[in-house]
């Protein structure tokens, strides 16, 4: 059933709204007759005959420049096999989804329809023209390796098969860091590779390249040991015949004594005897998708003293091809480079690795619950969330294709070239990931106080797969169970409580202690006992209850509910920290620049200057929790005294003033406008002494409840953006409320903040 959920998950992931995962998108102003008159007739004809009279003027006037080809012919698709060009369109979809968001590159997806290796190879020049690299996807060997070969002589722009050289890249940079370690050279060390195919050709072709000696390396495809005595060698496996041991030796015989294992073929083709022999600190990489060669836990068990990485998220150094290719391609793009050649690819190795040997930083170490992120066994490659991936590997390949003499547009100011590509992505996806990774560290249970709702319902599903937290329902389980058989929802082993339908004497009981706990705290505020009896068969009641005396660690409501109808409950049963005045409301806007923290936007309706002080201190708060540095501004419509007599401008003068006495190391101002707050050019203009300096501002405190209420809920109707919200900052336990109408990727989202709020209170 689990399996049967997961697959419909993933067919609707593809099919909903607009189908697929990419569209084109405009990037020059269209609204106006003018626009579409330089856009296309008679204005388009300027670009051409520039581009006519100098070709080169194409990465001037078109996205050619940005633009790569993901190309393949369906022969070789993930672990699918060769299912066809067609059939493995989604796959080419994702990956320039991947492309897109980690390095900013622009793809088209080409599926050809053919197995003819000249067909496929003159097909890719003739639109040439067109894209400013090409990458190479899914295609069997030994085709790919000429089609590859062939197109890099016959093409002048970046040809890349990244299924060969992805993961020789990313283990490349693995095995030096794993060989420093462990004190061994990699000239010396004793290599078996396991698997032949066109991703373990390239992986020994670079450990070579690397230093390692071919007669160091032992090659195994299903048959045995790459030998010249087999007269069944095809492809490019003969490059790596080695006579010194006979041909009939085993995997179980060749790995004694031997230094690394590289797996490159299919699961459990080791176990933990095979292990024993080994060198002393032992590499082993177990990259066979989803199931290794040998798995994390009999690797370790069988050898304490290894150095494990595999091709899963869920274990220390995930060889990860997402760490090269989009970054390999940024800098052979933004270097103009003809092609990508061995000597970018190793600057792309040598860069990862030294990567792995800087500190952390705390976004990353937040991602992975994890503080001391540091290089050694457990930690020798990049985590794929780290944002300097871009910064490190994409300057170091445009470096090298500039000392090979195959760029065209040299780099001559460095650290511009950093700077612009730290902004290209903004921080809009790291905050989704580093939420979701941190709530997967130490999962927390979490009750849903409105389970009758099909978003609901889906976003528990997911929750489950993602390990995210341990729901808890709160419903009317025949409801529930109904909306479960109709979509196929399989929500087994989760625990579901019916609060007006008592199933047994436990569950009769704690609606007891609940009723005469809230009966005690609001009987002299005219609430008698029978009325809290019926309070708390209120999912919104009861779920807050589990939550103050520990059952639940968070509780998840609002979606069916009005909003005071979910936020009263919490504020009368769990409260506000002793050292809170105002309970606030906080929604994030996740735009491509970064998040943007918007508050007071769901509680307080009439604030004072402290009171807006005290609010942008739980929002400050709240902000660093995610290792993101708060540059505040207080916004309203004056700036700065422009209109000293305005009651909102006053209020939220006077607030800053507060706030620079409170904390004068803050990177805070107002009054301002939100435009000044969002664009520090035009503020520096006019008021260079505002205290936000050249920072753009990430939270923006309004001075009432109206206005930061209308301005989510703006941004997230007329924007292409996702906002989470709200989050509520200050009570004394972790209750969030869904805004109405809230997708299941929100809900999802709101359960992974409630987590981490969770975790957060556990360790104060």
């Amino acid at each position: 059933m689990e399996k049967d959920s997961f697959k419909q998950a993933a067919l609707n992931y593809h099919s909903t709204g607009k189908p697929g995962k990419i569209e084109v998108v405009p990037t020059k102003p269209y609204a106006h007759q003018r626009d579409l008159s330089l856009a296309y007739s008679p204005g388009v004809a300027e670009p051409c005959l520039a581009i006519e009279a100098n070709p080169e003027d194409a990465y001037k006037y078109t996205a050619k420049g940005n633009l790569v080809a993901v190309i393949s012919n369906g022969t070789a698709v993930l672990g699918l096999g060769d299912i066809g060009a067609m059939a493995g369109k989604p796959v080419m979809e994702g990956k320039g989804l991947l492309f897109k968001i980690y390095a900013d590159i622009d793809c088209f997806d080409l599926e050809l329809d053919t197995k003819n290796v000249d067909e496929f190879i003159r097909t890719v020049k003739l639109l040439e023209p067109t894209f400013g690299g090409v990458n190479l996807e899914d295609i069997s060997a030994p085709e790919c390796f000429e089609i590859e070969e062939r197109l890099k002589k016959e093409l002048n722009i970046p040809v890349m098969h990244d299924d060969q050289h992805g993961t020789a890249i990313i283990s490349g940079a693995a095995l030096l860091n794993a060989l420093e370690i462990s004190g061994k050279e990699m000239s010396s060390a004793k290599i078996i590779v396991n698997g032949a195919g066109a991703s373990a050709i390239s992986c020994t072709k670079i450990y070579v390249s690397l230093g390692a000696k071919k007669e160091n390396i032992f090659m195994y495809d299903s048959k045995g040991l790459i030998h010249g005595d087999r007269t069944n060698l095809d492809g490019k496996k003969s490059e790596f015949i080695n006579g010194t041991v006979p041909a009939n030796t085993t995997l179980t015989q060749i790995l004694e004594g031997a230094d690394v294992f590289v797996g490159l073929s299919r699961g459990n083709v080791l176990n933990q005897k095979m292990l024993k022999p080994m060198a002393k600190d032992p590499i082993i990489f177990a990259m066979a998708n989803p199931t290794p060669e040998i798995s994390y836990q009999d690797a370790k068990e069988s050898r304490p003293d290894c150095i494990m990485a595999t091709g899963r998220s869920d274990y220390p150094n995930q060889v990860n091809n997402v760490l090269g290719f989009p970054f390999i391609f940024r800098g052979a793009l933004d270097a103009r480079a003809t092609e990508i050649n061995e000597e970018m690819k190793i600057g792309a190795v040598h860069a990862i690795a030294k990567l792995a040997k800087k500190p952390v930083p705390d976004i990353v170490n937040m991602a992975y619950n994890n503080a001391n992120l540091n290089f050694g066994k457990d930690y020798i490659i990049p985590k794929p969330v780290d944002p300097r991936l871009i910064t490190t590997v994409a300057p170091a390949v445009a470096l090298a294709a500039m000392e090979t003499g195959v760029a065209q547009t040299p780099i001559t100011d460095w650290d511009a070239y950093k700077s612009e590509l730290s902004i290209r992505l903004g921080n809009s996806n790291t905050l989704s990931k580093v939420i979701e990774n941190k709530a997967k560290q130490d999962v927390k249970k979490v009750v849903f106080a409105d389970a009758e709702n099909l978003s609901v319902l889906k976003a528990v599903r997911v929750v489950i797969e993602e390990k995210i937290a341990e729901p808890i329902l709160l419903g009317n389980k025949v409801e529930i169970q109904a909306m479960l058989d109709e979509y196929n929802i399989d929500l087994t082993g989760v625990q579901i409580i019916d609060p007006s339908n008592f199933a047994d004497n436990h569950e009769l009981q704690q609606h007891k202690i609940y009723a005469e706990l809230y009966y005690e705290k609001m009987q002299r505020k005219g609430l008698s006992l029978d009325d809290a009896h019926d309070a708390v068969k209120t999912g919104c009641h009861y779920g807050a209850y589990m939550v103050q005396i520990g059952i639940a660690d968070a509780m998840i409501g609002g979606l069916t509910r009005r909003f005071p109808e979910t936020v009263r409950p919490a504020l009368q049963i769990v409260g506000a920290r002793e050292d809170v005045n105002k309970v606030a409301g906080m929604h994030i806007v996740m735009t491509k620049a970064g998040p943007l923290f918007l508050a007071d936007t769901t509680i307080n309706h009439h604030l004072t200057p402290e009171d807006v002080a005290d609010v942008t201190e739980l929002v400050e708060s709240a902000v660093r929790a995610f290792d993101i540095e708060p540059k505040i501004a207080l916004v309203t419509y004056s700036n700065f005294g422009a209109i000293p007599d305005g009651e909102a401008a006053t209020l939220m003068h006077k607030a800053t003033d507060i706030l620079h006495e409170r904390h004068p190391d803050w990177i805070l101002d107002g009054e301002m406008q939100a435009h000044l707050a969002l664009k520090p050019n035009i503020r520096q203009q006019y008021y260079p002494f505002s205290k936000l300096g050249e920072h753009k501002a990430n939270v923006l405190i309004f001075p009432n409840l109206s206005s930061a209420n209308i301005a989510y809920n703006l941004i997230g109707s007329v924007s292409d953006v996702d906002v989470i919200g709200p989050v509520l900052l200050g009570l004394k336990k972790p209750i969030h409320v869904l805004q109405l109408g809230s997708s299941v990727s929100k809900i999802v989202d709101m359960v992974g903040i409630a987590a981490i709020d969770a975790q957060a209170q556990e360790q104060k």
